[in-house]
């Protein structure tokens, strides 16, 4: 009986560990990586571990004939969409300037580095000159009336650019963002290719101070897909990030310029940088309204956003764990920062359970014995090239081809209600931003660990 009983207990206590999500984080941490190099545009290189991919989009120029290869993917589609792809690249960076120890635990810091250099690599070939960035290649919705491989694709791919006369504050001060915070990624592995980096981050902070405008309203094609609601929050942004990492007062006066605007605009995504850049503020200055504002950010969403019968902080629709890893990534480097540190943690350790199988489902591509097989994802969906694809087969029954490994799925709804289908691009379509701040969220866990 006692033996039984004993038993039991253990099973119990087994069952008590899975439910408060005991995962492996090094090996999330690896697959998202693995998510981005599927997503990768151009040539690919020879230590490619993504084989199923292959090199596309070879002949992506500008409109003089620059070569605009390189970069990534925006999501399910082909189109490389600058806006959230410098989002995205920020974020990267930042995980990686702040957890490098978490990258190398996991055996992936060169791996890291090198998916924020795809980006980097392409935006330079973007930044043609001072006051001229390529900021958009491809057409959205021509784009998106195709499901092929991005091998297969036959379609026009002009590219659109902001420029003096046609401005894009929004999207110039966050390639801003993601120069400056890519700086801090290689100025101790590779000090010249962090120089010129800089130069750049410098040269569209500039850009996007001295012609301001919306980028949305000079690259009229991506109003569809990621209209910016303003700029003065990229502005801030990239100004905070660009004096991380020069220490200039210049760029510590454009933020206490522009603050002001934005002050009470919290949020944090592709579209808003808000509770970002307080947390890089309060990093490099120590100023307590900084300090108030992340914790009225964190502490609002904690105890008083909706929340999924399942316990899901829920913060939007479409996305809504992208939605969530946003603000769990904002309040994790907050804790960080000594705020609020152990409550915070345990409120971010038990919403990333819920991505990770609390609920029995994993809404991580290839991580757990459950998990997505139908993503919203064009290139993993499609058999190996070249056999065809097709919107007969979107409309199949037959899973994807391909894991896509690491890749975030959008995620539930707000009874937690989700089905595997490609169908559904507002649930189960994956994203470069997706994983960025979730990715950032996962090398937190696995420093604390």
């Amino acid at each position: 009986m006692k033996c039984l009983l004993s038993a039991a207990i253990l099973l119990l206590s087994f069952a008590a560990l899975q439910v408060a999500g005991d995962y492996d984080y090094k090996a999330v941490l690896q697959k998202s990586l693995l998510f981005y190099e599927a997503q990768r545009s151009g040539k690919l290189p020879a230590n490619q571990k993504a084989k199923w991919r292959h090199d596309s989009a070879l002949q992506d120029k500008g409109n003089n004939g620059e070569d605009l290869t390189g970069g990534y993917y925006d999501a399910g589609d082909y189109v490389k969409f600058g806006f959230p792809m410098a989002y995205t690249t920020t974020v990267l960076a930042w995980t990686v300037v702040e957890h490098a120890a978490a990258y190398q635990k996991a055996g992936v810091l060169a791996d890291a580095r090198e998916a924020v250099k795809w980006a980097t690599d392409y935006f330079i070939k973007c930044h043609v000159s001072e006051f001229v960035f390529y900021g958009q290649v491809g057409q959205g919705q021509v784009d998106h009336d195709e499901w092929t491989q991005p091998e297969d694709m036959a379609e026009a791919r002009p590219a659109y650019k902001i420029t003096a006369q046609a401005p894009g504050s929004d999207l110039a001060a966050e390639t801003a963002a993601a120069f400056a915070a890519s700086y801090l990624v290689f100025k101790n592995v590779d000090a010249n290719y962090a120089n010129k980096l800089l130069t750049h981050a410098e040269q569209l902070m500039k850009f996007a101070v001295t012609y301001k405008g919306k980028y949305t309203d000079s690259i009229t094609d991506a109003k569809n897909f990621y209209d910016s609601s303003g700029y003065v929050d990229e502005i801030v942004w990239g100004a905070a990030w660009l004096y991380r990492a020069t220490n200039s007062k210049n760029y510590l006066n454009i933020v206490n310029q522009n603050y002001n605007s934005v002050a009470n605009n919290d949020g944090f995504g592709w579209d808003n940088k808000k509770s970002g850049a307080d947390a890089i503020l309060y990093k490099v200055t120590k100023e307590a309204k900084y300090k108030q504002k992340l914790e009225s950010y964190c502490d609002y969403q904690i105890k008083s956003a909706k929340k999924t019968p399942k316990g899901l902080i829920f913060l939007g629709e479409w996305g809504s764990l992208r939605s969530n890893a946003n603000f769990l990534l904002v309040c994790s480097e907050a804790a960080n920062m000594g705020i609020n540190t152990a409550s915070y943690r345990a409120v971010v350790k038990k919403q990333i359970g819920y991505f990770l199988g609390d609920t029995g489902f994993s809404y991580v591509v290839g991580y757990g014995s459950n998990y997505p097989k139908y993503a919203h994802h064009r290139s993993s969906s499609c058999p190996d090239h070249p056999a065809t694809c097709g919107w007969d087969f979107f409309n199949s029954n037959t899973p994807n081809h391909h894991v896509l490994e690491g890749a975030l799925v959008g995620g539930p709804g707000s009874n937690d209600d989700y089905t595997d289908t490609r169908k559904d691009a507002q649930h189960n379509e994956v994203a470069c931003d997706y994983n960025a701040a979730f990715q950032g969220v996962i090398a937190n866990l696995v420093e604390q660990n």
